[in-house]
């Protein structure tokens, strides 16, 4: 029998493997440590257990799987350099953040005044999510600038710098992961001379990883105007965040764009069938999304009819009303479906 470690916040699994016949252990992702894990074999994880040597030296895990498309909590090296297997995955959650960002951006143009269909957004990195974040901007009517320098590296076509969306994008949005070394590291490249660079004050919307963006070159951006409104998902030093930074957010919310159920049960069937595939445990079962309570929308327009389904302005209420609850909101948040789950009726 495989002994697992689970974070008790993924959803889903606790059924899935028990109709797998495989027992687990389950806790909070920040309260596995090195004596709970001594003698187990697998993890799988979200992004608030830090994989490291701290955690796994001496213990008998070989295998790590994190329900996330990021990874930068692993310590990939030293899983490595100790034959430990790991995987993340990869896309999960990518329609989820595009619904936010839809989501955000519907709002700029209902309560801001930003016509969609005469603006430009420059979309930073070019993978899953910001492959279906351009895709959805572009239905909008939007003109997309697309940056991704290692796909651009690579001689693939149709990528801009970063100067010419200083220079252009009414909106910037961060689709990138978190690296700090390298040619094209992503570790602050939201920093005071890019914000200083921008030309036209755009809406800068970041739901990538916290640590792509300075914090503090943020705030002096937004008080100098060099950014007109922040939309922001994930922050440095999370869960404790920059209060002063929420408080000038247009929308702040406590990293759960990609927290839709049909992102979140993305995530668990991939970790599960990798767990599966590694110790041979036979089929992963189906993982479906709880149905919206009512899966039938009336609204005069598409975009009426998306805010009814989600509007990122509650969650950036709950949070700005108690910031200290960002965990919280976090490891408790509500039922969340995307569009493919309601039958929308345009009526106007």
């Amino acid at each position: 029998m495989v002994r697992i470690i689970v974070d008790d916040k993924i959803p889903y699994i606790r059924t899935a493997l028990t109709q797998m016949g495989v027992e687990a252990v389950y806790a909070p992702g920040e309260a596995i440590d090195a004596n709970m894990v001594h003698d187990a074999e697998a993890l799988i994880i979200r992004t608030r257990t830090r994989c490291n040597a701290a955690l796994l030296e001496g213990s008998r895990v070989k295998f790590i799987a994190t329900a996330t498309i990021g990874y930068d909590h692993i310590d990939t090296n030293y899983c490595t350099t100790k034959h430990i297997t790991w995987t993340n995955a990869p896309g999960c959650n990518a329609s989820s953040v595009c619904q936010y960002v839809e989501s955000a951006l519907l709002l700029l143009q209902e309560e801001r005044g930003i016509q969609l269909n005469q603006s430009t957004i420059g979309v930073i990195g070019v993978g899953h999510v910001g492959s279906q974040v351009a895709h959805m901007a572009t239905q909008w009517g939007m003109r997309v600038l697309f940056n991704d320098p290692p796909r651009a590296e690579q001689g693939e076509q149709g990528f801009v710098s970063l100067d010419t969306i200083a220079q252009e994008a009414d909106i910037i949005t961060l689709h990138t992961p978190l690296t700090r070394t390298g040619k094209n590291a992503t570790w602050h490249l939201a920093n005071e001379q890019l914000f200083q660079s921008l030309k036209r004050s755009p809406v800068f919307i970041n739901t990538s990883r916290g640590e792509t963006c300075d914090t503090d070159a943020l705030l002096k951006a937004l008080e100098k105007k060099w950014v007109s409104d922040a939309i922001i998902d994930v922050w440095e030093n999370e869960p404790t965040i920059s209060t002063p930074l929420l408080e000038r957010c247009y929308i702040g919310t406590p990293h759960i764009a990609g927290y839709s159920a049909d992102g979140k049960a993305n995530a668990t069937r991939m970790a599960l069938r990798a767990l599966s595939r590694h110790f041979n445990l036979g089929t992963v079962p189906p993982i479906e999304a709880l149905s919206p309570e009512q899966p039938e929308v009336y609204a005069p327009t598409r975009a009426e009819a998306l805010l009814h389904i989600y509007n990122v302005r509650d969650d950036s209420l709950r949070l700005k009303a108690n910031p200290h609850l960002f965990e919280q909101f976090r490891g408790n948040y509500p039922l969340r479906r995307e569009e493919q789950a309601y039958d929308i009726h345009i009526k106007k």
